[in-house]
């Protein structure tokens, strides 16, 4: 079995959520593997920069989700755990990067955003950001 570690953002503006649409539709959160020596904190912010060109400033960590799935090219099982935090942006603008097969960013209202979100896993780090985001609001 195969260990990875990620990082990613639930990058909040006003009462909007920043999300990417994948080449096959679905609709995800920002996160990346973490380099060599990198800090859990740097990988979310530079996964979020890189993936949607967003600065963003992180508000608090959220927690980790673990999940395996198989890597077919290597036909073997991956255990993943993607730490998240809740980061805030000065700004909409957002670009997708598309050599990650990510073909849209945007903002999405807190109200639709845990209908398009595909996993179950980001759906549940959403509720827990919407709660802490409306408890300060």
């Amino acid at each position: 079995m195969i260990n990875e570690t990620s990082a990613g953002g639930v990058v909040a503006f006003g009462n909007t959520i920043l999300l990417l649409r994948k080449y096959n539709g679905d609709w995800v959160l920002p996160k990346g593997r973490v380099e060599d020596n990198e800090e859990l904190h740097t990988t979310a912010l530079r996964e979020v920069m890189e993936e949607t060109g967003v600065k963003a400033e992180i508000i608090q960590y959220l927690g980790d989700i673990n999940y395996k799935y198989k890597n077919i090219q290597y036909d073997e099982i991956v255990s993943k755990t993607v730490h998240w935090y809740l980061m805030s942006s000065h700004n909409m603008q957002c670009t997708p990067q598309k050599k990650e097969g990510f073909i849209d960013a945007k903002y999405v209202h807190m109200d639709k955003v845990t209908k398009i979100l595909k996993y179950e896993d980001e759906k549940k780090i959403i509720t827990k950001s919407l709660k802490l985001i409306r408890s300060n609001l």
